[in-house]
C-alpha cells in the first residue's frame, strides 16, 4: 500500500469516526428532546405497590413508541444527507460508521430520553390508595431502535443508486483509500492515459477492382 492510499484510508477512518461522535450526539439531543415531549401515563392506586391506568391513558405507551419511532426516523434521513456531503469518504468505511452510529445514537437516545421522563416524573414511594399518579414514559419495544439504522441505510443506498458516477463523486477508482485516479477523458487527458483520446487512422483503403468490360 502506497502512501497515497494510506493516507486515503485514514482519511476514511476518520471521516467515520466522525460520523459515528456526530450521529451518536445527535441521537443525545433526540432523546433529550423525547424526555420532554412523551406523554406520561396516570395511574389510580387501587392498593399499596398497585395502580390502574385511567381511560385513555394506555394509549400514551403507543404515543411514546411513535414519537421515538419519528424522531429516530428524523435523525436517520439528516444522518445520512450529512454523511454522504463528505464527498471523498464516500464508501463502505463511511457506511460502517453511520451504520454503527446509529446504532449507538439509538440506545443513547432511549437511555437520556428515559433518564430525562423519570427525572421530570419521579415516581412517588409508597403513595396511599386512591392517589392518582404520573408515571414517566419507557420505550415499550425494543424494536423502535432499528428505525433510525434502517432509515439512514435506505437514505444511503437510495443516494448512491442516484450517483451518476461509478465512484460516488470521490475521484478514486479503489473502495478503500486512494487507489489511483478515475482515467479522465477528452482532450485534456494525458497521452497514453487509460480513458484518453485514441487516434484512429487514417485508414489505407483498397483499390477497388477495375471493372470488365464484358462482351
Amino acid at each position: 500500500m502506497g502512501a497515497a492510499e494510506r493516507s486515503g484510508l485514514r482519511r476514511e477512518v476518520g471521516a467515520a469516526l466522525l460520523v459515528v461522535a456526530g450521529v451518536v450526539c445527535t441521537g443525545v439531543i433526540g432523546g433529550v428532546l423525547w424526555g420532554v415531549i412523551a406523554p406520561a401515563e396516570q395511574l389510580l392506586v387501587t392498593q399499596p405497590g398497585r395502580g390502574s391506568a385511567l381511560t385513555g391513558e394506555s394509549v400514551h405507551q403507543f404515543d411514546a413508541l411513535a414519537i421515538f419511532a419519528c424522531l429516530g426516523a428524523a435523525i436517520g434521513v439528516v444522518s445520512a444527507a450529512g454523511a454522504w456531503r463528505l464527498r471523498t469518504a464516500r464508501g463502505p468505511l463511511l457506511q460502517v460508521g453511520l451504520l454503527v452510529g446509529s446504532l449507538l445514537g439509538a440506545f443513547a437516545m432511549r437511555l437520556f430520553g428515559e433518564a430525562v421522563a423519570e427525572w421530570q416524573h419521579p415516581r412517588p414511594d409508597d403513595p396511599p390508595v386512591g392517589q392518582i399518579i404520573t408515571i414517566a414514559p419507557v420505550l415499550g419495544s425494543a424494536l423502535a431502535l432499528i428505525v433510525q439504522p434502517l432509515i439512514a441505510s435506505i437514505v444511503v443506498l437510495f443516494l448512491a443508486a442516484l450517483s451518476p458516477r461509478e465512484d460516488l463523486g470521490t475521484g478514486y477508482t479503489g473502495a478503500f483509500g486512494a487507489r489511483g485516479p478515475v482515467p479522465r477523458y477528452g482532450p485534456n487527458a494525458p497521452d497514453g492515459a487509460p480513458g484518453g483520446l485514441i487516434q484512429y487512422g487514417p485508414y489505407e483503403s483498397d483499390p477497388l477492382p477495375q471493372s470488365r468490360s464484358v462482351r
